[in-house]
């Protein structure tokens, strides 16, 4: 599904600009900040990433290989690679004995598993599976879960043919919100990206039914108190050559639904939410709907975060 609304881009208020995709049709718009407190020229943006987004790809019934393990692996590590569970739980469902190589029960925690063993967890054949980054485009429409109870369509419906293994969304993003979502079966990567200490940067294009004032972007900057705490933005901007009523904003927290919560706690109401931006990773040259597969060196960012 694709969506032809323009893409933007944004960056922040500290000495930094947001810029609107340069894919956009009338090539107008860029986030900017001035030294007053609005975004002007004088400030250079947002730091351009370590790295470059991969060519755009079409949504293809491409497959990442498998490797075979080449040299022996601790049992709970092979067991975890394997998208069954974590080490520790691993650690437990072996002393319980319901693990099993070449036919015999294992309880050792430190037993490696050799090249050509084949292990059954609970009676279940299982392999290690090779760690697949997706990244998408999300459209309206879909919901951030690999599955739906009333179902409707889910983001794991565009990516089907993206991996032979079971892809989980990194955080979620609305049903209504548009923008980078990533997808993968690493399962450390996960909880290190949506853990609130790492404080991983999101930057969002929102358009609202109206102007937004300068005190409402200082309102914005010292934060709004929410049952979860206090939550407030590090950045915010008018967007260059665009209505007032367009800002850009980078966040850290990732409570659901905070930037919309924010804007409507502040009387606005959010007619379009977009995020840019998502640990560094752009949807540049990325039409809406589509996804494409991560490089090698846009991962080893990613974990190094």
């Amino acid at each position: 599904m694709r969506n032809k609304s323009s893409d933007r881009r944004g960056e922040g208020r500290t000495g930094k600009s947001f810029k609107k995709d340069s894919s956009r049709p009338d090539g107008k718009g860029k986030f900017k900040q001035k030294s007053d407190g609005k975004f002007g020229k004088k400030n250079e943006g947002f730091a351009k990433k370590n790295f470059k987004p991969a060519p755009f790809r079409k949504r293809s019934s491409a497959q990442p290989e498998e490797k075979e393990e080449k040299e022996e692996i601790r049992l709970n590590k092979y067991i975890a690679n394997s998208g069954v569970c974590s080490r520790r739980e691993a650690d437990i469902f072996i002393q319980n004995g319901v693990v099993e190589v070449n036919g015999k029960i294992i309880t050792e925690f430190g037993y490696q598993v050799k090249p050509g063993d084949e292990v059954f967890f609970d009676g279940r054949y299982i392999r290690p599976e090779k760690n697949v980054y997706v990244l998408l485009n999300k459209p309206k429409g879909y919901i951030s879960t690999t599955k739906d109870e009333k179902a409707r369509k889910t983001v794991m419906d565009l990516v089907t043919n993206a991996s032979p293994y079971r892809l989980y969304p990194v955080g979620r993003l609305d049903r209504q919100t548009t923008g980078v979502l990533l997808l993968t079966n690493d399962g450390n990567l996960t909880k290190k990206l949506t853990h609130p200490s790492h404080e991983v940067k999101k930057i969002y294009h929102v358009t609202l039914d109206k102007k937004v004032s300068q005190d409402d972007f200082n309102r914005l900057l010292e934060g709004l108190r929410f049952e979860e705490g206090l939550a407030k933005v590090d950045k915010i901007s008018y967007i260059e050559k665009s209505p007032k009523n367009e800002v850009g904003v980078e966040i850290h927290i990732g409570w659901n639904r905070i930037v919309r919560r924010m804007f409507e706690r502040l009387g606005y109401e959010v007619e379009k939410l977009d995020r840019v931006m998502f640990a560094g990773l752009t949807k540049k040259s990325l039409k809406r709907g589509y996804w494409r597969i991560l490089t090698d060196l846009e991962v080893s960012t990613l974990k190094m975060l």
